[in-house]
């Protein structure tokens, strides 16, 4: 992966469009497919290699490349399509029916609808367990580096990340919150993952221990951000996903206001970009993507 090929310079949108073709290449070969009657396979492929935003694996081999990583590094795209893998579980999980029970996810049914309910969980554990083995086996690092991506993507999947912030949302969404308990959610369900994919991009860039301070509060800014610019997103019927889930759901949205949260949702990326900038400077491929992608979104 580089930004060169064939002699020829490219400019940003053909390199995200490489890196994430590159990424279902190696999301492919990770997961392959079974026999015809495995149905866990097959529903671990068509949660993770359904085409989605990608946000998490591309924010860690820019933020890595930014960071000083070899645009080479062999194991680079392994750990981004682990932090994949584990986006996708949770994805899979956060659908079932005795959790949110969606209908659609990435513009099709979800996988339990598809699979059967049973056969989802188990895909999504399957996948949480494969997401581990490539991290613990990604080449061109010390056993060190694998430790501890190990250490940091389990403690954004466990009880104080994805599944607290799950059982939180399940528990009290429907409850009057307060805006403290909102965020705080809020963070767990996204900035946590988030945090992991900016900690790893740093440990394979062998960074210093205040840039990883200031990428965790990075990630923080950004998982806020993201949440709130999915619960806005909740009416519109081009999101590929189910409508009005969040009717009744005490949001930010719903207690703010629309215009409130578009307020503070640009304020949390202000806060971002300023951490990102006092970790890898101002220059980068990484911030220029973030600015695009919001900007698209909040166009």
């Amino acid at each position: 992966m580089t930004a060169q090929t064939a002699g020829k310079t490219l400019d940003p949108d053909e390199e995200l469009t490489l890196l994430k073709e590159a990424l279902q290449r190696r999301l492919d070969q990770l997961l392959p497919a079974g026999n015809q009657h495995d149905l866990v396979s097959a529903a671990m492929r068509e949660g993770t290699l359904a085409q989605g935003k990608r946000i998490r694996p591309l924010l860690l081999i820019l933020t890595a490349r930014d960071l000083g990583c070899d645009a080479h590094h062999p194991g680079l795209l392994d750990l981004a399509c682990a932090v994949e893998m584990v986006h996708a579980a949770s994805l899979m999980l956060d659908d079932v029916p005795c959790m949110d029970n969606a209908m659609l996810r990435r513009g099709s049914p979800t996988i339990h609808r598809q699979f059967g309910e049973y056969v989802a969980i188990l895909a999504a554990v399957a996948l949480l367990s494969n997401a581990f083995g490539v991290v613990a086996a990604a080449d061109g690092f010390s056993n060190e580096s694998r430790n501890q991506a190990v250490s940091e993507l389990s403690a954004a999947v466990g009880l104080q990340g994805l599944v607290q912030g799950q059982f939180r949302d399940l528990s009290e969404g429907s409850l009057p919150r307060g805006e403290d308990d909102i965020a705080a959610t809020n963070e767990l369900k996204t900035s946590m993952l988030f945090g992991a994919t900016l900690q790893i991009a740093a440990i394979a860039a062998d960074a210093a221990p205040m840039v990883c301070q200031r990428l965790r509060c990075f990630a923080r800014d950004l998982g806020q951000a993201f949440q709130l610019l999915d619960d806005l997103a909740d009416g519109h019927s081009d999101t590929g996903k189910d409508i009005d889930k969040d009717l009744g759901k005490s949001t930010l949205v719903a207690t703010l206001g629309a215009e409130a949260v578009r307020q503070r949702l640009r304020e949390h990326l202000h806060s971002a970009d300023d951490h990102f900038v006092h970790a890898c400077g101002p220059q980068g491929s990484t911030r220029r993507f973030l600015y695009s992608w919001f900007e698209r979104q909040l166009a």
